[in-house]
């Protein structure tokens, strides 16, 4: 996770306004410094702290910020910074497990434009735009779209198609991808390794807004997408040697319950036999809501076992936000 801290972009990175078809530095101060207190006994405590330090973009000339959810998942405190230096409490509004979008509020007067959003579908590998921090062009990197493709995370997520660049940005989370014409296409959300016929490079995964639009309402007037819950198992898997192999387990989860261990490889979902992660979480997902049975065939110390994990809705285990 991206905090807060001195850091520096190298010049030969940063944007230059003379590239670039629109106000560079007015686009640049639609970023904000984001800051989050979550409680001790929140679920997400113990894997995402409970002080995370990123950044947010204001999307709403009301001072709606878009931003990555897990900066924001159980905040019980939010403050944001404007690259002025002026701090706005804010509230969490929406948050999508899904997509990974946060949605926060500022309960204050910003000051700041909106950054457009624009469509991430259009993106080319090989074309050029701008990932955002706060603080201006100083703390922005020039970049290249160098992959769009799935991505499959060990926490029960998948996005069918999320962007890639490069040279990454090292405050990654919230930043705002900004594309040729000053639209906001993605929000960052991973720093990565990506092989290359050079050796290994830093890259930024980033979150297309192409996500985000369609479930923008609801989360802004639901806290959430008016969609039915997945079905979460409760733990943390990785593909490791052609086969899919459980990590972990979230602490009085699903799996736990089921008796699932970290080291069991997954062989089969329902009788359907696994090939990866994505491909895990699909058959779980495809099987119905959260609730459904689960039937998994384990692999566990040579043995092959079958057990059933009963499935359940990942937000009933978060704390809500306070109400404003």
């Amino acid at each position: 996770m991206s905090t807060h801290g001195d850091w520096k972009i190298p010049t030969s990175v940063q944007p230059r306004a003379a590239d670039y078809g629109f106000d560079l530095a007015e686009a640049l101060t639609a970023i904000v410094a984001l800051s989050t207190r979550v409680p001790d006994e929140a679920f997400t405590a113990e894997t995402l702290g409970t002080e995370r330090a990123g950044n947010g973009v204001v999307i709403g000339d009301d001072g709606l910020v878009a931003t990555i959810g897990y900066l924001v998942t159980e905040a019980d405190s939010v403050w944001l910074t404007t690259h002025d230096g002026r701090s706005v409490p804010g509230h969490v509004v929406g948050y999508d497990a899904v997509t990974g979008f946060g949605l926060v509020q500022a309960l204050g007067p910003l000051g700041l434009p909106a950054l457009p959003l624009g469509r991430s579908g259009g993106v080319k590998v090989g074309d050029r735009a701008i990932v955002a921090g706060v603080g201006g062009r100083q703390r922005s990197v020039a970049v290249e779209i160098v992959a769009r493709q799935e991505f499959a995370g060990y926490w029960e997520y998948v996005l069918d198609e999320a962007l890639f660049t490069a040279p990454a940005h090292p405050q990654w989370g919230g930043a705002a991808l900004i594309g040729p014409t000053g639209e906001l296409l993605g929000i960052g959300s991973l720093q990565l390794q990506q092989g290359t016929a050079e050796g290994p490079r830093t890259i930024n995964m980033i979150v297309p807004i192409d996500l985000l639009t369609p479930i923008l309402d609801d989360l802004v007037t639901r806290g959430r997408a008016d969609r039915a819950p997945r079905p979460w198992l409760g733990l943390y898997a990785s593909d490791t040697d052609d086969a899919v192999v459980i990590m972990g387990l979230a602490d009085d989860g699903p799996a736990e319950a089921a008796d699932l261990r970290p080291g069991d490889i997954v062989a089969a979902v329902a009788g359907e036999p696994v090939a990866d992660l994505a491909g895990f979480f699909r058959q779980v997902w495809a099987l119905g809501e959260a609730g459904v049975r689960v039937p998994l065939t384990i692999r566990r110390d040579g043995k092959t076992i079958k057990l059933a994990v009963t499935s359940a809705n990942r937000e009933r285990f978060l704390v809500s936000p306070p109400l404003h």
